[in-house]
């Protein structure tokens, strides 16, 4: 195994354990989810604002033009408040802040059993980068399918994500709030538009 590929496949494991496993719990991220309804608008959403619990708030444009029904997916679920009560229980320095987990609104912060809640979706992979602030989707070992629940916040440049996960948003405004957030922190609401 030459050194490029064992860096690839060391920097995929980590991402890996980061996201969580599918195989963590039974329900994990193996079960099914209801494709995504077509929303009360025709347009598709193109903007993201996340309200912390503990205060801040942070922006993200969405792109569906890269990511269409992950966005969709997104924008339902934060519209039908699925988000809200939620924590981010996955912060790692200088590499992502993750939350949605469903399951983390009843689990306490640190339960093994954080990172594996929410159903299944498409990976949609584009060309866009994982770039600091770059928004994207949590999945497990398999490419092709990725969580339809958990996203994460880029908080440094993670070039070894491209094009291994769905990249469908990139921050616009509240860089600073999202790289204070801490592992519990809740998230009150996302609205999309």
């Amino acid at each position: 195994m030459n050194r490029r590929t064992l860096l690839r496949t060391a920097a995929a494991t980590v991402v890996v354990t980061a996201c969580g496993s599918p195989a963590a719990t039974p329900g994990g991220t193996a079960t099914k989810s209801p494709s995504p309804s077509a929303t009360a608008s025709s347009a598709p959403a193109t903007k993201a604002t996340v309200e912390l619990v503990k205060g801040g708030m942070f922006a993200f444009t969405l792109r569906p033009d890269k990511a269409p029904k992950t966005v969709a997916n997104f924008a339902r679920k934060s519209r039908a408040g699925d988000y809200d009560g939620t924590t981010f229980h996955r912060v790692v320095a200088e590499f992502v802040a993750q939350g949605g987990d469903p399951l983390s609104k009843t689990l306490p912060a640190g339960d093994l059993r954080l990172g594996s809640g929410g159903g299944q979706q498409e990976t949609e992979l584009s060309d866009l980068p994982f770039d600091k602030g770059a928004v994207g989707i949590a999945r497990g070992t398999d490419i092709k399918i990725s969580n339809d629940s958990q996203f994460y916040v880029c908080l440094d440049a993670a070039p070894h994500l491209n094009g291994q996960y769905t990249n469908f948003g990139q921050i616009a405004n509240g860089m600073d709030v999202v790289l204070g957030i801490k592992v519990g922190d809740k998230i009150k609401t996302i609205k999309v538009e």
